[in-house]
């Protein structure tokens, strides 16, 4: 009988790419995260902080586009709390996830780096630059949305999650930070040369419980009052044939922030990783961009 990751494998076949180390980082008066930190080209190399989708972990969202972005940039993913070695804490909101992404870049000494998210990771991509701005050299936001809640049925499984989530908060994170931690303990024994079954213990590192959560906050997210104020070079990576974040909100998000450039790519929602091949050159050209914005930027100032 096959295993549930060669199962997995077979069905969603995954780029043969090598998986980079990590390690655990401390984050002060916060908690410990699990960190890959990849030098750039040079000691001056500009840096990339990617923000990874719900349910998933910094790795498994980001594994695809990593090496290829190395060849110019220092590239940092992270897991946000309580998603794979995350941060164990007593809730789950995206403000926090924001703040943690802001500990992190000043823990490692980063000077205007760029920020990319997928999905979630977008969102706390967005909360990022407007609690933290002065942290954030640019963003990059793909598969994302200014709002939830648009329509009958999305409040209603916003509402609901919200309030199933926080019955069940006292309840269930005694049980849900044991079996993660069991989980971070299985993957440390996990060799990354077995595709499948690396990326099936990624996923199963984040609970049900947790990814709840993160979908109740997510339920309360709105930026559209605050992104034309954006002031930051800023690309957004359109996922067409997306049928969980629609791509007409996502366009929205780009024409709402001054100069935002678009970069749309014929896939679905899972794009990251299913549709790598089509994914990674975009999102490695809106970087780009972003880049090329800043660099301009500071040519500018210097000759003011």
């Amino acid at each position: 009988m096959r295993s549930p990751a060669a199962l997995l494998y077979d069905r969603f076949p995954l780029p043969e790419v090598e998986i980079p180390e990590g390690r655990w980082v401390e984050l002060p008066r916060r908690g410990r995260t699990w960190l890959t930190d990849l030098p750039g080209p040079t000691p001056d190399a500009p840096a990339v902080v990617l923000l990874h989708a719900i349910g998933c972990t910094g790795l498994l969202t980001w594994f695809p586009v990593l090496a290829v972005l190395n060849q110019r940039y220092r590239v940092v993913t992270f897991d946000q709390r309580w998603h794979g070695r995350g941060i164990a804490s007593e809730r789950l909101l995206i403000s926090d996830c924001a703040d943690d992404a802001a500990v992190v870049i000043d823990a490692l000494g980063l000077v205007d780096p760029i920020v990319g998210g997928f999905s979630m990771g977008s969102i706390v991509a967005q909360r990022l630059w407007r609690q933290h701005p002065d942290a954030v050299g640019g963003l990059v936001l793909a598969a994302t949305t200014d709002h939830f809640r648009t329509t009958g049925t999305e409040r209603l499984f916003h509402a609901s999650m919200e309030l199933t989530m926080g019955i069940l908060h006292a309840v269930a994170r005694s049980k849900v930070l044991s079996r993660a931690s069991r989980a971070a303990g299985d993957m440390l024994q996990i060799e990354a040369t077995d595709m499948g079954q690396w990326a099936l213990a990624e996923f199963r590192s984040t609970s049900p419980w947790a990814v709840g959560q993160a979908v109740a906050s997510l339920g309360r997210f709105h930026s559209t009052p605050w992104l034309p104020q954006v002031d930051v070079p800023t690309a957004v990576v359109v996922t067409a044939r997306d049928w969980v974040l629609p791509p007409e909100r996502q366009r929205a998000v780009a024409a709402a922030i001054p100069g935002a450039t678009v970069h749309e790519i014929d896939a679905s929602h899972g794009a990251c990783v299913l549709q790598a091949d089509v994914f990674v050159p975009a999102f490695v050209q809106a970087v780009n961009s972003v880049h090329a914005q800043i660099r301009d930027r500071r040519s500018l100032l210097q000759d003011a």
